[in-house]
């Protein structure tokens, strides 16, 4: 592998806040890459974070919506063409269609990481004509990106048979650092990540007229705005917290001294079922026991090493059940405490990260 290699990353969100790009990058920009990654700048993006990657944002005159990736994809597809890449990756579809064609048209490889099943994200099934467009750049472009990885087991059979591709695991998974387990003098709830449908508010927030604890909100999303409104309609403006966008430095001191972190879905949406997200490897690598949705990925870590009160039904009683005991038995909470402790040392970024090297030295030498 050359040490000049050039790898461009394009995505559609903040650089500041994308844990599982940061990971990445720096993983290859410290195995000899030069590495950029691409996103947008809103107009209340703050200045960008020092990464050891370059990091590169692309103005756009809509924040959402259609307008929103017209204008970006051009603006992006424009950059691609005449900026400095050997190999150009998307991240999920949001970007595959300008670096196909600027792949193309320069000769260049290309590569799709896919955090998710996006044409199965709630979001895009609950519209028949979001869908019905998402479904037909997916079956035009994924099968035209031979090189891919994905971030749980199932998406990788899910795409294979769909798109006929054979894309490498690479799980969304913590960096292993040293830690020591703080005193937590109060006990709050963690949930962390995007506020977007589907991540189960409309039962997470009502639970809270039954738990004598504050949740914390770090995030933001497309459910935000419903989100707040249904603090207020149940009146729990004093125990739901919500703190916006945290950068991942700020984010990890709110996760470390959390009492219970949350990771719920819907079962809706077939790529949160297959989901394995990055949250829940965050609270494990914080010591910090869990609420998690029962499906497939997670029962597999959970059967062992349990690091997380499982739940297959989400309602606001049955959450408020499954977190009071985590508040109020502490042999349990801490016998879930020690076995992240142990869960972490095999499940971490530092084995990740050879699947990701490998990958990507491989595409370099063909």
């Amino acid at each position: 592998m050359s040490k000049a290699t050039r790898i461009v990353f394009t995505v559609t969100n903040d650089l500041n806040y994308d844990q599982r790009m940061i990971r990445i990058c720096t993983t290859l920009a410290d195995a000899g890459y030069d590495v950029t990654l691409v996103g947008f700048k809103r107009k209340d993006s703050k200045p960008l974070i020092d990464r050891p990657f370059k990091q590169k944002r692309l103005p756009i005159i809509a924040e959402q919506g259609k307008l929103l990736y017209v204008d970006f994809w051009t603006k992006l597809f424009c950059y691609l063409l005449f900026c400095k890449a050997d190999i150009m990756c998307c991240i999920d579809l949001d970007t595959i269609l300008p670096v196909y064609f600027a792949s193309v048209i320069r000769g260049k490889k290309r590569v799709h990481d896919a955090h998710e099943l996006f044409v199965e994200l709630k979001e895009v099934i609950s519209r028949p004509g979001i869908a019905r467009m998402w479904n037909a750049i997916a079956n035009f472009a994924v099968p035209r990106f031979p090189n891919g990885y994905t971030v749980g087991a199932g998406i990788v059979t899910e795409l294979h048979k769909r798109y006929g591709v054979n894309y490498g695991l690479v799980r969304n998974i913590t960096v292993l650092k040293p830690i020591t387990i703080p005193e937590k003098k109060e006990k709050y709830i963690l949930y962390q990540g995007a506020v977007n449908v589907g991540r189960r508010f409309e039962q997470l927030i009502p639970a809270f007229q039954y738990i004598d604890a504050p949740l914390i909100i770090c995030g933001s999303g497309n459910f935000f705005e419903e989100a707040v409104a249904l603090v207020k309609q149940y009146g729990l403006e004093d125990k739901i917290i919500f703190k916006g966008y945290i950068p991942p430095e700020e984010l990890r001191n709110y996760t470390l001294y959390a009492w219970v972190g949350i990771t719920l879905f819907e079962e809706t949406s077939l790529s949160n079922r297959l989901s394995l997200a990055n949250r829940f490897f965050d609270y494990m690598h914080n010591g910090v026991p869990q609420l998690c949705i029962k499906y497939e990925e997670y029962e597999i870590v959970n059967r062992e090493f349990e690091v997380a009160s499982l739940i297959a039904d989400p309602t606001p009683k049955s959450i408020a059940a499954a977190i009071n005991k985590l508040l109020h038995d502490e042999a349990y909470h801490q016998r879930l405490q020690d076995n992240c402790l142990k869960a972490r040392e095999k499940y971490c970024w530092q084995h990740e990260a050879q699947t990701l090297l490998q990958i990507y030295d491989r595409i370099a030498r063909s």
